[in-house]
């Protein structure tokens, strides 16, 4: 039998203080459809990944090493993992 593997959901967001031409983009569509009640839009990414590992520890370090390498860019984005 197959060892259960682990999930695992990265939330990728620029840093508050950075500009989000993106966010914008969206909250100023929004008005444009009538939805005036927006203030702001911040867009991040959702990543799920499917790992082999079983250790959750080791899962959730590894898929941060993954995120400081290269999911996200530390110098104008911030992360969260959960491991499931």
């Amino acid at each position: 039998m197959t060892a259960p593997s682990l999930k695992a959901r990265v939330h990728v967001m620029l840093k508050d203080g950075v500009l989000d031409p993106q966010g914008e983009a969206v909250r100023h569509a929004l008005g444009t459809l009538g939805f005036g009640g927006v203030e702001a839009v911040r867009q991040g990414k959702v990543i799920e990944l499917d790992l082999a590992a079983t250790d959750r520890a080791a899962a959730e370090a590894e898929v941060r090493a993954m995120c400081e390498k290269l999911l996200a860019n530390t110098v104008i984005e911030k992360y969260t993992v959960e491991i499931a």
